[in-house]
């Protein structure tokens, strides 16, 4: 049956020879690290700690993102062990290919896709808001008619065209410009947590896990799958809220799997993947943990202001000006994850190419630059209409049910490929398997429970999209499919 095809590793690394096709290997363990600080640390950090205190948990907020970070750390364990045995683009949607077949693959794939495209248009729209905001505090006014919340969005389509011509130069130099904009975002999380220390009144962590409540009803096809299956009551703080919170929270950690797509340009990937990844999601959590630590000390976690938690926290203690200096945190803070999404789309979009289950002439990569320059100026063609033209504030959650449902899959196929391929040489191995790899997938189940049934109903039309485009072309068309037939492999020229 052709949809249970699988691809064998040694395939997979073979074909990232292939001089049409081939990435340049330029990146190190640091570059790896940086590139995932760049994208987990976005607009998590600067509006939704607030809210999530604020609503879900109090002070324990706090341990809402160390039980996020586990959730991760477990996902994160079994994409280490993958990338640094299958060192190939694509991430999650290759690792599939080697061990649960070429269907699964391309549910994965259209799923990162979703996750990776639309979370970059997102992220856009956020990072509009906030430059808008910076440019009004240092005397300059974006037009009503093109301004956020407009019919036009102009400043978030002229970020996705600067940062689409600038990762279509190169990989190397896109990391260049990413590694100052990391920089100056953690100069200011960790400026907001040193100046903030000074400010906290110990008296508002009591009670740090505030009293359980009930929390705010919501029916029909809006409330979570999780309430609507078994008919669950909302709360709201207490130990509960500790566990919404985490789910709500998880998002703010979305992007370390990015590191994974890159994993053909890395130049030690057996090494510099699995400490890319981990570390990249270590560092981010302990900052996530102080700088909720120094909110909710610093406000009574039902005095939090929502929307903008941290700059609203200083102008509570007569600091204004560091609102500002918040203000142009998260302008830099989300271009850098903007940035990373576009190329991980484009990183996973081309190795679908590569395997024909896409046009294969779209995978090309230039040989100036050593990057896939067509594709990448299509998706940021996309991302840049969708981020500019539509309102896409209530497609958030779209974002995190396909990051989950990969998550879900990657885990499962540790143990499936460990038991196909004993032989494979494994620089990393997530510990205690299955057990580790199956807890990470049932989390991942049950935070996609927490996700609301619009969302689902949204999902499956994106997912019966893709079947229907991989039964009319893909199946028949794949370079699997073509080599399972005999036929004679195209030329290049052919495509």
């Amino acid at each position: 049956m052709g949809v249970m095809r699988t691809k064998s590793i040694e395939q997979s690394i073979a074909e990232t020879g292939e001089p049409e096709f081939e990435l340049r290997k330029n990146l190190s363990a640091l570059d790896l690290t940086v590139f995932g600080i760049g994208v987990i640390i976005g607009a998590g950090i600067f509006t939704l700690t607030g809210r999530a205190a604020a609503n879900y948990a109090g002070p324990s907020i706090a341990l809402s993102f160390v039980l996020a970070a586990v959730c991760c750390g477990l996902a994160a364990l079994c994409y280490a062990e993958f990338a640094s045995t299958v060192p190939v683009s694509g991430s999650a949607y290759t690792f599939s290919y080697a061990s649960l077949g070429e269907l699964v693959a391309w549910i994965i794939g259209w799923d990162l896709l979703l996750e990776l495209m639309l979370g970059a248009s997102v992220v856009a729209q956020g990072w509009s808001q906030y430059a808008t905001l910076f440019l009004e505090k240092i005397g300059i006014v974006v037009p009503e008619s093109v301004a956020p919340g407009s019919a036009f969005d102009l400043p978030a389509f002229v970020l996705i065209v600067v940062l689409t011509a600038l990762i279509a130069i190169g990989i190397k130099e896109s990391l260049r410009v990413n590694l100052v904009l990391v920089a100056v975002k953690l100069f200011i999380v960790l400026f907001v947590i040193v100046a903030g220390i000074g400010f906290i009144n110990t008296a508002n962590y009591s009670p740090f896990i505030p009293p359980s409540a009930a929390g705010e009803q919501v029916s029909g096809i809006t409330a979570p799958l999780i309430q609507v299956l078994f008919g669950l009551e909302p709360t709201t703080y207490g130990v509960l809220g500790i566990v919404s919170g985490a789910s709500i929270v998880f998002f703010a950690y979305i992007g370390f799997d990015v590191v994974a797509t890159t994993a053909e340009e890395a130049k030690n990937p057996q090494r510099d993947l699995p400490i890319g990844i981990i570390a990249s999601l270590v560092i981010c959590t302990v900052l996530y943990v102080a700088t909720t630590l120094v909110i909710t000390g610093m406000v009574k976690y039902d005095k939090i202001d929502p929307d903008a938690a941290l700059a609203a926290a200083f102008e509570s203690v007569g600091k204004p000006g560091y609102a500002t200096l918040i203000a142009a945190g998260a302008v830099a803070g989300l271009m850098t994850v903007v940035m990373t999404l576009i190329i991980g789309a484009t990183r996973v979009t081309f190795a679908m190419s590569r395997d024909w289950l896409l046009p294969r002439s779209l995978g090309r990569t230039n040989p100036r630059t050593g990057t896939p320059v067509r594709l990448t100026l299509i998706i940021g063609t996309v991302v840049a209409l969708v981020a500019s033209l539509t309102p896409i504030g209530k497609l958030e959650e779209m974002v995190n049910i396909g990051t989950l449902s990969a998550f879900a899959l990657v885990s499962v196929a540790v143990p499936v490929l460990r038991r196909k391929r004993p032989d494979l040489k494994r620089a990393f191995t997530v510990p205690f398997s299955p057990v580790l790899p199956v807890v990470a997938a049932l989390i991942s189940v049950y935070l996609m429970l927490n996700l609301s049934g619009e969302t689902w109903v949204r999902f499956l039309v994106w997912m019966a999209i893709g079947f229907v485009i991989y039964f009319l072309y893909g199946v028949k068309r794949s370079r699997m499919a073509v080599e399972e037939r005999g036929e004679k492999v195209p030329a290049p020229t052919d495509a």
